[in-house]
């Protein structure tokens, strides 16, 4: 059962007591950039950036693994799977996982939210807006910070943690792209905050049942984004046709979608009754999506093949539908998958 109840802990361990074991998973990024003749590019180690954080062993034992060095723009769904094999390779062996990860890609990497489900251990993805070498780095409090939440008792599932706050997975966008505050939780509140040694809980949720796990190792990654524009033509969908299984159509406001004359809707019912799939959002940040308020929209909003996506944020419909395309290309299964609430992304 979910709360909004505010609960404040501080981590302490008595000499006597087994601290948390943690593995940390490096897989390059900003944090570990250094300036070359090109620009900057990862080139430091999990094992040098975590030798960076003072008093860090005081909080958990740790242990590091570099599975790839790469900036997170060449982060792809296989690397995801990489990822995801590491963390259950180890998973018995660990209390609690961070994965260190370049920002830009980060919220698609929280692709691990339906890869890892209804983890009772703490899967956490940071890293940081400047390398670790930089001496004005937000690298290490956030590196710490990960650290301690993963470390505590209370965590659960796959979450972001930057710039003290702590946000859901599937949540979580990259808003700013300078500020250390780069990340926001969209539609749903931040999980936590973490103020010095401090996690301060504005909701908390029963933590899942070791039974209750329940991974996956199969993603189709032929899904596309298409943002409409004014005067963009509805011969897009032919285009995408050979290429791609599903559609995520980011469209005007809060669901409207062209017709000015009738192809975008014969485009769009042919997509779907061929089998494919569209996933319907909206181009705006915040408040979702409703297919049923204008009449541009309304005419797609009963229609079984057409995903309604409600108020899940973009990088979270990539994912969840490359999740879902893995498992099942019946129409009814996707539909049933995709109105399942996983890690809070929808509610």
């Amino acid at each position: 059962m979910a709360s909004n109840h505010i609960e404040s802990n501080t981590l302490q361990f008595s000499e006597d007591m087994e601290k948390p074991h943690i593995l940390v998973i490096a897989t390059g990024g900003t944090i570990a950039s250094k300036e070359g003749e090109l620009g900057l590019t990862p080139a430091m180690s999990g094992e040098e950036l975590v030798s960076d954080i003072p008093g860090i062993r005081n909080v958990c034992t740790l242990d590091v693994i570099q599975l790839m060095n790469i900036d997170s723009t060449n982060m792809r769904p296989c690397q995801w799977l990489k990822i995801r094999d590491a963390i259950m390779e180890h998973y018995n062996c660990y209390d609690g996982f961070v994965i260190l990860h370049g920002t830009d890609t980060m919220a698609y990497t929280a692709a691990l939210s339906y890869l890892i489900q209804n983890s009772k251990k703490p899967i956490i993805l940071t890293g940081s807006q400047k390398p670790m070498g930089n001496p004005y780095t937000d690298a290490k409090i956030n590196l710490y910070q990960s650290i301690l939440y993963a470390a505590d008792a209370k965590s659960c599932n796959v979450c972001i943690v930057f710039n003290g706050k702590v946000v859901s997975g599937t949540r979580g966008r990259k808003q700013r792209t300078r500020s250390f505050d780069a990340f926001e939780s969209m539609n749903f509140p931040e999980l936590a905050i973490i103020r010095d040694n401090r996690i301060i809980r504005y909701y908390t949720e029963a933590l899942p049942a070791p039974e209750d796990l329940i991974t996956y190792d199969r993603l189709n990654d032929r899904v596309f984004v298409l943002k409409l524009t004014p005067e963009v033509k509805s011969e897009i969908f032919s285009l995408l046709f050979d290429h791609y299984d599903a559609i995520i159509l980011e469209t005007f406001g809060i669901g409207g979608i062209p017709a000015y004359d009738d192809s975008f809707e014969q485009a769009i019912f042919h997509w779907v009754d061929s089998g494919k799939t569209i996933a319907v959002t909206t181009q705006v940040p915040e408040e979702g999506c409703d297919l049923g308020v204008y009449q541009v929209g309304k005419k797609y909003s009963d229609h079984p093949g057409i995903l309604q996506s409600d108020d899940m944020t973009t990088e979270s419909i990539v994912a969840k539908l490359m999740w879902i395309l893995g498992q099942s290309s019946e129409q009814a299964k996707i539909s049933q998958l995709y109105y399942k609430e996983i890690n809070h992304d929808r509610v």
